[in-house]
């Protein structure tokens, strides 16, 4: 287990995290959005936390799995049923077989009889009662980043309760937070103007990468994925070689190695390394289109696909979407205040661990389309190709940049978290060097890059326009 520390004596209080090198892309089909469960199980607790029967509580979680396994029997059936054309949708609720009803009906009385003895949210209660705040977590592509702020003579309090949930989870309700995710989903994607059509662009976007699906997974994929999925899943990804844990604040390193030792050494190692991310993107030779009816402003978005995590051209791409973005940004100036076809537009260069993307969009003014601000985004990024930046708007950009990377350094929560994304991300040292290397892109970088990666048969786009009444 990799750990990371930084001392800052400025006031009496720790940031705490781990990141679990292990996201959405690690899953495969039939168990997308498993990364993104266990964020919501690792809060469940322990054989002593969480529970006020540890022993009652594992015989009904066995039960349940005992159910499970029948249940998903029937639910074979369905699909069977349904691929024959007897079942019109397996969500609704009149296509449940008989024997699949009074099965759940069981099932739903064993998650009752443990929610009389669950303690809920203990574990955010034992932090919260020590003074700890802000205990929170998130799930991207490559990472699930967990974290926590603590008086600085609570720290050993974070060290057992970190190393607990690692030794010894205990994954109760496993199957109605399956639940909860579900509905997470729906209230994010499915119930949102835009959701579904961002889910479907992506899709439309990566090809082959494991980036195609949703963080939060497929629907059919989160109503089934099962425990022992779950457990192999746990015992692969969740091993000490494939966690890095980071603090940041007021303590003494040399002390606190030791009681690290103590507390995360007896987490056993796992028996395999995580595997590695073999799929790669495959290039793309035509120019992707999606248009679509939403109930939103009409707009335009556009993709091309770039580079990953530290590439020696993510710098200049972030400098590219710098020059283009905000008040002073050329697409603000030219598509805003100049012809006046948007009321908004931005860019950004977006690199993750494997692969990366240049975005681009914007929001169609009343009496103009999405295609009108399109061919204007166009314009201005020729511009870029076929002239140098001049060296003044150059430094203004980097100056941002500059000004941005001192932001960073304002506590000990938002150092804890540059370095969870970019321990994430590929390598925690990137938040020392990508300041320079920004500092370093000239104006012929910045051509370059436009020019080489923003190109016709690179780029998907998605225009959205209101449905007609």
């Amino acid at each position: 287990m990799k750990v990371l520390l930084l001392e800052r004596h400025d006031d009496p209080s720790v940031s705490g995290g781990w990141v679990a090198h292990v996201g959405s892309a690690n899953e495969r089909p039939g168990i997308t959005g498993i990364a993104h469960l266990f964020e919501h199980m690792m809060f469940k607790g322990t054989p002593t936390i969480g529970t006020k029967d540890a022993a009652k509580d594992l015989e009904i979680i066995a039960e349940q799995e005992r159910v499970r396994d029948v249940m998903r029997e029937e639910e074979a059936k369905m699909r069977a049923a349904y691929r024959r054309g007897e079942l019109e949708d397996l969500t609704k609720p009149e296509s449940k077989s008989e024997r699949y009803r009074e099965l759940e009906k069981e099932f739903n009385q064993l998650i009752q009889a443990q929610r009389d003895i669950q303690v809920k949210n203990e574990f955010d209660r034992i932090y919260r009662s020590a003074g700890g705040a802000g205990m929170n977590a998130f799930t991207m592509q490559d990472m699930t980043g967990y974290f926590i702020n603590v008086p600085a003579n609570k720290i050993e309090l974070w060290m057992w309760m970190e190393s607990e949930r690692l030794l010894n989870p205990v994954f109760r309700e496993f199957y109605a937070e399956r639940d909860v995710v579900y509905e997470e989903r729906r209230m994010r994607t499915e119930s949102t103007p835009l959701g579904k059509f961002a889910e479907t662009f992506n899709a439309m976007f990566f090809d082959a990468h494991p980036y195609h699906w949703p963080v939060i997974g497929w629907p059919s994929d989160v109503a089934s994925i099962s425990k022992a999925e779950a457990d192999a899943f746990y015992n692969t990804f969740y091993a000490p070689q494939n966690i890095t844990l980071i603090l940041v604040g007021d303590f003494n390193s040399a002390k606190l190695l030791p009681q690290l030792e103590r507390y995360f050494g007896r987490i056993p190692r796992g028996p395999n390394n995580a595997p590695d991310l073999v799929t790669q993107e495959i290039p793309q030779v035509a120019e992707k289109r999606m248009n679509a009816e939403a109930e939103a402003n009409p707009q335009v978005q556009i993709q091309w696909h770039t580079v990953p995590f530290a590439h020696r051209d993510s710098y200049a791409l972030d400098i590219l979407g710098e020059l283009l973005s905000g008040r002073t940004g050329r697409l603000y100036k030219g598509l805003v205040l100049g012809s006046e076809v948007a009321t908004e537009a931005n860019a950004g260069q977006m690199s993750l661990k494997w692969a990366g993307w240049f975005a681009a969009e914007g929001e169609a003014r009343e009496g103009h389309t999405p295609e009108e601000v399109e061919q204007a985004i166009y314009a201005e990024l020729e511009k870029l190709k076929s002239e140098a930046v001049p060296p003044e708007e150059l430094q203004k950009v980097k100056n941002n940049f500059a000004a941005a990377e001192y932001r960073k350094l304002s506590s000990n929560q938002a150092i804890l978290m540059q370095l969870i994304f970019n321990e994430g991300l590929g390598d925690w040292r990137e938040f020392n060097n990508a300041a320079a290397q920004h500092q370093a892109v000239t104006a012929d970088d910045v051509r370059r890059v436009a020019s080489q990666y923003l190109t016709r048969e690179n780029r998907a786009v998605a225009t959205y326009t209101r449905k007609a009444n």
